[in-house]
């Protein structure tokens, strides 16, 4: 996700609606109304994937949260369209799952959605898989390979296969790439877009699929499925992190469970849970 990364890292997005009112002020002014929680720690709801988000929040919530004053409640979701909503709505405090140009889509069809990218936290990078293929280059003639079917993880997909020599995308095809922008096609594969989370699943009708990271862990891919390729890591965009309303950017809560996302303890976790497939990114915070 590209565009106006640097514009939204921090950085308070559209105006606020008024659906938002209900959710104003600091999570700590919000548990203080409500008589605050167990033990006098704020409760912080976040939003999250199930892996690996879900699962780096629950490691902050049992070994890091209580020190720093906080309980961090995992609200978990399956898809990627609901916790930006939930947020915005003030059903969440933050959520912690997507990468800012997935977000700028997201601002860009509801503009009335005041989120703020806080900083990156960690980076899953692409796979092209396949249950019957085993090398790249015994891609057959004709291949139907699919990608995710939103906007800006399509143009991921796609840069990955015209890294990979399957593809050439044309020129200025920036950021939102789409079937359309393939300008050559040696192999004339297919391009099939499919919901992100039903991509492990459809494996089982096409040759190849570029999975998200997050839905390739839940699927174990890694372990059951041929890596045929892989995103470049080094100075990729694509990094996860944490999102807030833009109101609370600055709330001490937030940025202290920001600053436990990039613990030691955390990019250990990370590093020692995924070896390698989530990858911490971010300055480390001691």
């Amino acid at each position: 996700m590209t565009g106006s990364a640097n514009v939204l890292r921090g950085v308070a997005a559209a105006g606020a609606a008024a659906v938002l009112l209900a959710g104003c002020g600091s999570p700590s002014e919000r548990a203080s109304e409500n008589g605050g929680g167990d033990d006098g720690l704020v409760t912080l709801r976040v939003g999250a994937t199930p892996l690996p988000h879900a699962e780096i929040l629950e490691f902050v919530n049992d070994e890091l949260a209580a020190e720093a004053g906080l309980a961090v409640e995992v609200v978990e979701y399956t898809d990627y369209n609901q916790p930006n909503a939930a947020l915005a709505e003030g059903e969440l405090d933050a959520n912690y799952y997507q990468t800012v140009p997935f977000l700028e889509e997201y601002l860009q069809g509801n503009p009335g959605a005041d989120l703020s990218y806080v900083a990156d936290v960690h980076l899953e990078a692409f796979g092209l898989y396949s249950e019957d293929v085993e090398d790249l280059d015994d891609l057959p003639e004709g291949a139907d390979i699919a990608v995710p079917n939103d906007s800006s993880n399509m143009d991921r997909a796609l840069r990955l296969l015209e890294a990979q020599d399957v593809i050439t995308l044309a020129e200025g095809a920036e950021g939102q790439a789409a079937e359309s922008d393939i300008e050559d096609n040696p192999l004339d594969i297919t391009v099939t877009p499919v919901e992100a989370a039903q991509l492990p699943r459809s494996l089982q009708d096409v040759d190849a699929a570029v999975v998200n990271g997050n839905y390739a862990l839940e699927a174990d891919l890694p372990e059951t499925a041929n890596a045929l390729a892989w995103e470049e890591t080094e100075d990729n965009p694509y990094a996860n992190g944490l999102v807030v309303r833009s109101e609370d950017v600055e709330s001490e809560d937030l940025v202290r469970l920001n600053d436990l996302l990039h613990s030691p303890e955390v990019t250990d976790f990370m590093e020692e849970r995924w070896q390698g497939i989530v990858i911490p990114v971010g300055e480390v915070r001691e």
